[in-house]
């Protein structure tokens, strides 16, 4: 590996209005999946792949993601007074997973804006973006083969999974072309949130990315696309039709994945990550029989 350590970006400024009114004084990024907040999980998957240096981009009214993984020494010593030393190791977790560092986005321009604001940040090293509505089951890794991709192959590399056709509308959708790894595909185009009839491809992108730091030059030009925002998928696209940067490359993820950015989704989630803990499935599993049993 030639390139400088890889850094992670994970964007976390939007104002989470489909979860009103839980999340009007609390960041939906807080929001607690089983007995950790959402934003964990993704810094623990950022962590399981190596990556030490995460930059939380943040908005208005955010302080709980800072507080949350700074570490709080009255807790800690009356965790410690109590003997409570499982709790006590569960809250270091959280503020000895990575050097975590925040930066304000501003105004909420889209994701490629977003992203654009690491850049100072970020400097010339690789970087992986983590979409925290997404996340990835710890079982299935996806980043480290993501990362390995980059290493191997010197392109920007994002996660795609297959969706039924009905469903392209709701994400970024890629052409492709297949390589010698059957999980692996050259990517010749994307379309954000297209037409079913128009979509070239039931391939979704969804939140992880493993971007080279030329995509920042890319987003400085990147003109406001979809929604009136700034379009991470407008600035790939440029980057999957320049040959002379390494093009871009997709990893098809078969694994689990949860989608906590939707209310329903958010509580399959919670239903799925509960019920196959070793500490609350078998108590979880024969009441959801039961419950099921009365609908």
């Amino acid at each position: 590996m030639s390139h400088k350590p890889f850094k992670a970006v994970i964007p976390a400024a939007g104002l989470g209005t489909r979860f009103l009114p839980a999340t009007k004084a609390m960041p939906k990024e807080m929001l607690p999946v089983v007995d950790k907040p959402a934003i964990q999980y993704v810094v623990e998957e950022a962590a399981a792949a190596g990556i030490e240096d995460v930059l939380i981009i943040t908005g208005r009214n955010k302080h709980n993601i800072a507080n949350h993984f700074d570490s709080v020494p009255e807790l800690e010593e009356k965790l410690r007074e109590k003997g409570d030393l499982d709790r006590l190791a569960r809250v270091h977790k959280s503020s000895e997973l990575a050097d975590i560092h925040m930066v304000r986005q501003g105004e909420p321009k889209g994701l490629g804006h977003a992203v654009s604001r690491a850049r100072r940040h970020v400097g010339d090293h690789p970087f992986a973006v983590l979409l925290g509505d997404d996340l990835i089951d710890a079982r299935d890794p996806l980043l480290t083969k993501m990362l390995s991709e980059y290493d191997k192959r010197s392109a920007t590399v994002i996660a795609l999974m297959e969706v039924e056709p009905s469903q392209i509308h709701m994400y970024g959708a890629a052409a492709v072309e297949p390589t010698d790894d059957p999980d692996v595909v050259k990517v010749t185009g994307l379309v954000e949130k297209p037409a079913t009839e128009d979509a070239p491809s039931n391939l979704a992108i969804i939140g992880r990315y493993v971007l080279d730091p030329s995509v920042f030059d890319v987003l400085e030009h990147t003109e406001p696309g979809k929604g009136g925002e700034i379009q991470l998928t407008d600035a790939l696209q440029e980057m999957a039709s320049d040959e002379t940067g390494g093009g871009v490359y997709g990893v098809i993820f078969r694994g689990r994945r949860y989608d906590t950015g939707d209310r329903v989704d958010y509580i399959k989630a919670i239903v799925q990550l509960a019920a196959d803990r070793d500490d609350l499935g078998p108590d979880l599993r024969p009441w959801f029989k039961e419950f099921a049993a009365t609908l």
